[in-house]
């Protein structure tokens, strides 16, 4: 929507509530109540009347970028606040409550070696898999991994060895490591349990023709 210059209150132009007028009063209402201010202290700094701030804030007025800049010096902040967070775009989130990752077997793990996917259902391309994986057992045996992509670990409890290609690391509480997944890799030696850690391999992006 377009503003037009505006040197007093009868020069705002009363117009049905637009998302743009209800973002900015909402914008403007929080500020204020978040400094602690009242309508009347806001409007006096702003040098407009007290109606005049509770149109702006209830989205019932049009008013001018000079009146916004005033008020946005009013509470404190810069002109380009009080549009921060507006028309950005909404994404998606996945969340995974504690405990409530999804189970999974891979590929050679035995009784003692579980796998919780933490993030799931990504679209038709798989871009990562994040892993919370658990050893309770000093019986559990492991296969061999490999995987296109990189594969990143965080050592989150006890102990043990890990292979990647000819070498071996040995990981405590803290420690991270990175790796190429196309390099056979995994657990070596349980040092001490339970053992966790996070694993995310982050796969390549597929080129488009």
């Amino acid at each position: 929507m377009t503003y037009a210059p505006e040197q007093n209150d009868a020069d705002s132009v009363e117009v049905p509530s637009g998302a743009l007028e209800r973002y900015l009063g909402n914008a403007i209402r929080e500020l204020r109540q978040q400094h602690g201010l009242t309508i009347a202290e806001v409007a006096d700094r702003a040098a407009i009347s007290r109606g005049m701030l509770s149109k702006i804030e209830n989205a019932q007025t049009a008013t001018s970028l000079d009146t916004l800049h005033r008020l946005a010096q009013a509470l404190g902040v810069s002109l380009s606040a009080l549009f921060r967070n507006y028309d950005v775009p909404e994404g998606s989130a996945q969340l995974v409550r504690q405990g409530e990752g999804m189970e999974v077997v891979r590929r050679g793990t035995r009784r003692g070696h579980t796998y919780h996917l933490l993030a799931y259902d990504q679209g038709p391309t798989k871009l990562f898999e994040p892993f919370l994986i658990t050893i309770d057992s000093k019986d559990a045996t492991f296969p061999v991994f490999e995987h296109p992509g990189t594969e990143f670990l965080y050592m989150l409890e006890g102990r043990m060895k890990y292979r990647h290609g000819q070498h071996t690391y040995l990981l405590t509480p803290g420690d991270a490591l990175s790796f190429r997944g196309e390099v056979p890799h995994g657990p070596e030696k349980l040092i001490k349990l339970p053992i966790r850690f996070l694993a995310t391999i982050v796969y390549p992006t597929p080129v488009t023709p």
